[in-house]
């Protein structure tokens, strides 16, 4: 990361015997130090507008839009630059959560579950020969960050407006189970896959800021007349 200009490291429950040792380490860098730990995703990206997943693919049924990172990468670069367009490519994420963006890795050995990647808006793999699909952590990252980082003019086209961040489109997705549930829907308990589309179907939307509280307020509105009228609580 600190190769690349990257600073901003967050991870999710990492293993905390080797994860305050690297920290404390003589030579730990800056971008180490100042990690950020989480106990869930959905914490660690809440103020972020866009979260990209990244996959070795292999055998896997995915059920996210799935891109290669020469594709991936400048719909990135367009997001980050959609609030401040005269920020360097190799720069931090901007400031405002309109921009932000969570670039997620899974473990060494397992990768991203199907929960992690529920708060994926989609998925993004790294071009290999399909004998070896698999890649080192540390080489996936300093494939993905460079990637990102080499090339500042190539910006895809980007929408006007301030993107949703996780945090809302997260309130959204629970007020739709809290409706589903007043509603008697019967999938919604059956399996945790269920869950998992209905967060994939609403990140799919790509709401803006604006039109996710809009459709919060909507939500919000139908639970409390479905709770009301059934005399229970939402």
């Amino acid at each position: 990361m600190s190769n690349f200009g990257f600073r901003h490291l967050r991870v999710v429950n990492p293993y905390d015997v080797a994860f305050q040792g690297a920290r404390s380490a003589v030579d730990a860098t800056e971008v180490l130090t100042n990690a950020e730990k989480y106990e869930t995703v959905a914490e660690a990206v809440a103020d972020c507008s866009l979260v990209v997943g990244t996959t070795a693919v292999g055998h896997r049924d995915l059920q996210h839009p799935l891109k290669r990172l020469e594709v991936g990468a400048p719909l990135i670069r367009a997001h980050l630059f959609s609030v401040t367009p005269s920020a360097s490519a190799s720069a931090s994420p901007a400031a405002s959560a309109s921009g932000a963006c969570a670039l997620l890795f899974g473990s060494e050995k397992f990768g991203l579950s199907n929960q992690d990647m529920s708060h994926c808006h989609w998925l993004l793999h790294i071009a290999m020969r399909e004998e070896h699909v698999s890649m080192n952590l540390g080489q996936a990252v300093a494939v993905c960050l460079y990637e990102l980082a080499r090339d500042p003019g190539a910006v895809a086209e980007s929408e006007k407006g301030s993107p949703a961040s996780a945090a809302e489109v997260e309130r959204i997705t629970e007020t739709l189970f809290a409706a589903l549930r007043a509603s008697g829907y019967p999938k919604l308990n059956t399996s945790d896959s269920f869950q998992a589309a209905v967060r994939r179907l609403v990140r799919r939307l790509h709401l803006q800021s604006g039109d996710a509280e809009f459709l919060l307020g909507m939500l919000r509105q139908m639970v409390w007349k479905m709770t009301k009228s059934t005399g229970r609580e939402g």
